[in-house]
C-alpha cells in the first residue's frame, strides 16, 4: 500500500494561524479519503510558517468495488415511476429484478460501483480541501479566483511504495502539483526534488528548515536555557510566547542580549509584557535578585558574525520600546504618590456598560458590598472599604493603558507608591482572581473581599438587566466570574448565604437604573438593613416596602416582585456552574440535586459538606441498601395516599405492631431521629448518614417480614404511617427522591 505525501507551500503564515492549519489538513483530507472508500494506517501533520504538510501511511492502493441492492416501485407502477427509479439507479430495465414481498412483488436494481485509482480520489479530495480551506482570514492575488492565507506558490503531492513515486495529477488555478519543494528562504539552495516523506523530512532539515513545530521549540528552550544557566540566570518560562516564537522561524538561532541599565529599575512584569508584546522577547531575570536583566530572541538564519547584527538591531529597537515603558511608569507614579485621585475622579467618565453606568458608579456599588462581607472573611470593614475604592484605579493610568493585562499588576506597586498597606496593595492585583479553573485563588481576607464583591456586583448587574449567558455566548465572561466566587466562597471556607448579598445588590441596581431620589436611598438603607438581619428578600424586606406605600417612586413597587425571582435566577445559575465543578471533583450529578432541594443551599460550603457525607454514604452497602428501602417505602406511600385521598404522615403507635421486626423499625427509629436531627443541626453530616445507615437493617427486616396492605385497616393505616416517619427522618438528611437506582 503507498504513502501519501502533501505539501501546501505559501507565503508566511500567521503562527496564531499554524497549528489549527495542519489540523483543519489532516481531518478534511482523511476524512474525504475515508468517505470515497480509501483507509489508511496514520497521518500526521506539520506546519512551518510557509507550509502546511500532510503524511499518511499505508493508504489503499484503490478504493473497494462497492455494490448496492435498491428497492425500487411495484411491479405494475406507472412507467413515470419506473423510470425515475432507472434513471436514479442508473440501470437498463432489463438489469431490474422482480421480487415477491409481503406487499406484492417489487422490482429490485443492483447497483455495482467499481473502485478508484487512489490518485484520482486524493486528487479530488485536496482540491476540494484547498479550495474550502477554513482560514480565518484569506486572500485573493493576481487574476486567479483561489483564496488562501497568503499566496500559495506550490503543491507537492506524491504517493510512493517500494516501486517508487509518482506525483498525484493536480492543477488548482494553474498551481500544478508536482514533486519539488524549496527549504529556508534565505540559507535554501532552491528546489528540489524528494521521493517520500523521509526523504522530504531530511532534506529540509539539510537545507535548513526543521519541520515539526515541536521539534523547534524545544531547540529554542534548550538553547535558551543553557545560555541563560551559563551565565546564572533563568528563562522566564512562557509556553505561549514559546509557541509563537516557534511558529515565526524554520531554523531557530537562539541570541542572548542584555537590557539597558537605564531600565532594570522597571518592574519586572513590565520589562516581560513590554518585550514580548512587542518583540517576542524571552525575559531573563537573575535568580538572585529577581530582576529581569536580559533578553532571548530567535533570528531565522545563521550569520557569518554568529548574531551580533541581529542583535545590536534588536537592542536599538528594544531601547525605544523600554524608553515609552519608563515614561508612561514615572508619569504614573507621580500621580500615584499623590493618592491617584485624579485616576479615581476620571473612573466617573469611564462608562462600564450602557445599562449599568459607569466604573466610578461600579466602584461606589461593590465598595458598599465589599464593606458588608467584612465580617464574612474576617477583616475591618474601613480597610476592605479603602481597598475596593482604589483597586480600579489604575484603569486610568498610562500603563495599563498601554498594556491593558497589567491591570492589577500595576495597581498594586501604584498603591504601594501611594503609601497604602501591603494588604490594600495586594487586593489591588488579587481581586481580579481567579481568571480560569487553574487560577489561584486569593486567601487573604481583604482580597478575598473585594474579589467576591467585584464578581457580585458584575453577575446582579447583568442579571438586573437581563443580559444572561445564552447558549455558548457569554460576552461578559459571566460563568467565569460565577465560578471565580463559587471557589472563593469553597476554598476559602466562607460561609454566606449568598441570596443575602444577591438581593441586596439587585435592590441596589433596580434604584440605580430607575433614578436614585431621596427616597429611593432612604428605603436602600432601610431595606439593606433588613436583608443584612434577615439574609432574604422575603417578609420583613417587605414589611419596609410596605411601610413606604404612598410615599415610593412608581418602579419601587415594581421590586417587590423583580428583586426576588431575579435573585431565586440567579441562585439557579450558580448552581448549575456548582454542578459542573463538583462532577469535576467526582461527585454523582444525582448527589448534588438531592442536596440542592435542602435548605440552605445558598451556603455553598454547607451544600458541598452535605455533597461530600451523602457521596460517602451512598458508597457503601448500607447506603446503597437504604436507597432501595426509601424508595420503596415512598412508592408505597405515594400509591396509597394517591389511592386514600390523605397523607400518611403521622400517628404511627408502636401499640399497633403486630411482628417483632414492625417493633424493632419503631425502636430504631425512636432511638435514630434525635441523634440525626441534632447531627444536621451540628452539620455533622457524616454522623447523620451513620445514623440512618443504623435503620438499614430494621427497614430491611419489616419489608421481608411485614405486608404493609394488611386485612386490618387500622394496622394498615399504622404500617403506613410508619413508613411516612422513615420519609421524613430520611427527607430531613437529604432529598433521597433525587437519588438514582
Amino acid at each position: 500500500m503507498p504513502d501519501l505525501l502533501i505539501e501546501l507551500f505559501s507565503e508566511e503564515i500567521p503562527a496564531r494561524m499554524q497549528a489549527k492549519a495542519a489540523d483543519d489538513l489532516r481531518k478534511r483530507v482523511t476524512n474525504g479519503l475515508v468517505e470515497a472508500g480509501l483507509t489508511y494506517a496514520g497521518a500526521k501533520a506539520f506546519s512551518t510558517p510557509r507550509r502546511l504538510t500532510l503524511t499518511l501511511d499505508g493508504v489503499l492502493g484503490e478504493s473497494p468495488t462497492v455494490r448496492e441492492e435498491r428497492k425500487g416501485p411495484k411491479v405494475g407502477a406507472p412507467d413515470k415511476a419506473i423510470e425515475g427509479f432507472l434513471r436514479g439507479a442508473g440501470v437498463a430495465r432489463d438489469a431490474l429484478e422482480e421480487r415477491e414481498t409481503p406487499k406484492g412483488a417489487v422490482y429490485f436494481a443492483t447497483i455495482t460501483k467499481p473502485g478508484r485509482p487512489a490518485a484520482e480520489i486524493v486528487a479530488e479530495v485536496l482540491e476540494d480541501t484547498v479550495r474550502n480551506f477554513p482560514w480565518a482570514k484569506s486572500m485573493r492575488w493576481g487574476a486567479g479566483s483561489l483564496r488562501w492565507v497568503r499566496p500559495l506558490h506550490s503543491i507537492l503531492c506524491l504517493l510512493s511504495d517500494e516501486a517508487g513515486a509518482s506525483v498525484v495529477p493536480l492543477d488548482i488555478d494553474g498551481i500544478t502539483a508536482g514533486d519539488t519543494t524549496e527549504g529556508h528562504r534565505f540559507m535554501g539552495t532552491g528546489r528540489f526534488a524528494v521521493a517520500n516523506f523521509e526523504d522530504y523530512e531530511a532534506k529540509l532539515k539539510r537545507d535548513k528548515v526543521i519541520l515539526s513545530a515541536q521539534e523547534r521549540a524545544e531547540h529554542i528552550w534548550n538553547d535558551a536555557t543553557n545560555m541563560a544557566f551559563a551565565q546564572g540566570m533563568e528563562v522566564v518560562e512562557d509556553q505561549g510566547l514559546l509557541k509563537e516564537v516557534a511558529g515565526l522561524v524554520e531554523w531557530p538561532v537562539v541570541l542572548m542580549g542584555d537590557i539597558a541599565e537605564d531600565f532594570l529599575g522597571l518592574p519586572p512584569e513590565v520589562l516581560q509584557t513590554s518585550m514580548k508584546e512587542h518583540q517576542k522577547f524571552f525575559s531573563v531575570k537573575n535568580p538572585k535578585t529577581g530582576r529581569i536583566e536580559k533578553f532571548v530572541t530567535v533570528a531565522n538564519r545563521d550569520t557569518a558574525d554568529n548574531g551580533a547584527t541581529i542583535l545590536t538591531g534588536n537592542q536599538k529597537v528594544l531601547f525605544a520600546r523600554l524608553s515609552d515603558a519608563k515614561f508612561f511608569w514615572e508619569n504614573d507614579l507621580r500621580v500615584a504618590k499623590t493618592g491617584a485621585q485624579p485616576w479615581l475622579e476620571s473612573l466617573a467618565n469611564v462608562t462600564f456598560h450602557n445599562k449599568l453606568g459607569t466604573q466610578g458608579a461600579r466602584i461606589e456599588r461593590f465598595a458598599g458590598l465589599a464593606r458588608e462581607l467584612a465580617d464574612v472573611v474576617g477583616a475591618d470593614a474601613d480597610v476592605i472599604e479603602q481597598a475596593a475604592r482604589f483597586a480600579k484605579a489604575d484603569l486610568s493610568s498610562e500603563m495599563v493603558y498601554e498594556f491593558p493585562e497589567l491591570q492589577g499588576i500595576m495597581g498594586r506597586y501604584y498603591a504601594k507608591a501611594a503609601g497604602f498597606s501591603e494588604e490594600i496593595a495586594a487586593a489591588a492585583q488579587e481581586h481580579y482572581s481567579p481568571l480560569g479553573p487553574s487560577d489561584d485563588v486569593p486567601s487573604a481576607p481583604v482580597s478575598v473581599a473585594v474579589a467576591l464583591a467585584d464578581k457580585l456586583d458584575t453577575l446582579t448587574g447583568f442579571w438586573a438587566i437581563d443580559e444572561k449567558p445564552t447558549g455558548s455566548k457569554d460576552p461578559f465572561a459571566l460563568r467565569r466570574a460565577a465560578l471565580g466566587v463559587i471557589r472563593l466562597v469553597l476554598e476559602n471556607n466562607l460561609r454566606m448565604n449568598l441570596d443575602k448579598y444577591f438581593d441586596l445588590q439587585l435592590l441596589r441596581h433596580e434604584i440605580a437604573q430607575n433614578g436614585d431620589g431621596g427616597v429611593a436611598q432612604a428605603l436602600l438603607e432601610d431595606i439593606g438593613k433588613e436583608i443584612a438581619d434577615h439574609g432574604v428578600f422575603g417578609a420583613a424586606v417587605r414589611t419596609v416596602l410596605d411601610a413606604f406605600d404612598g410615599d415610593l417612586p412608581e418602579h419601587i413597587e415594581d421590586i417587590k416582585e423583580s428583586v426576588p425571582d431575579t435573585s431565586r435566577d440567579l441562585l439557579g445559575f450558580f448552581h448549575d456552574r456548582l454542578k459542573v465543578h463538583l462532577r469535576d471533583e467526582g461527585i454523582r450529578h444525582d448527589v448534588i440535586d438531592a442536596c440542592l432541594e435542602m435548605p440552605g443551599n445558598d451556603d455553598l460550603v454547607l451544600l458541598v459538606k452535605r455533597a461530600e457525607a451523602l457521596g460517602a454514604f451512598l458508597g457503601t452497602e448500607d447506603g446503597e441498601n437504604l436507597v432501595q428501602g426509601f424508595k420503596r417505602a415512598n412508592n408505597i406511600l405515594i400509591q396509597a395516599e394517591e389511592k386514600d385521598g390523605v397523607e400518611y404522615s403521622f400517628g404511627a403507635d408502636v401499640k399497633y405492631a403486630e411482628d417483632d421486626s414492625e417493633v424493632a423499625l419503631f425502636e430504631a427509629l425512636g432511638a435514630q431521629e434525635g441523634p440525626i436531627a441534632a447531627a444536621i443541626e451540628a452539620e455533622d453530616f457524616a454522623a447523620a448518614m451513620a445514623g440512618m445507615a443504623a435503620l438499614r437493617a430494621p427497614i430491611d427486616a419489616f419489608f421481608e417480614a411485614v405486608q404493609i396492605n394488611a386485612e386490618n385497616d387500622i394496622v394498615r393505616r399504622n404500617r403506613l404511617n410508619l413508613l411516612g416517619q422513615i420519609r421524613e427522618v430520611c427527607l430531613g438528611v437529604v432529598d433521597m427522591t433525587r437519588i438514582e437506582g
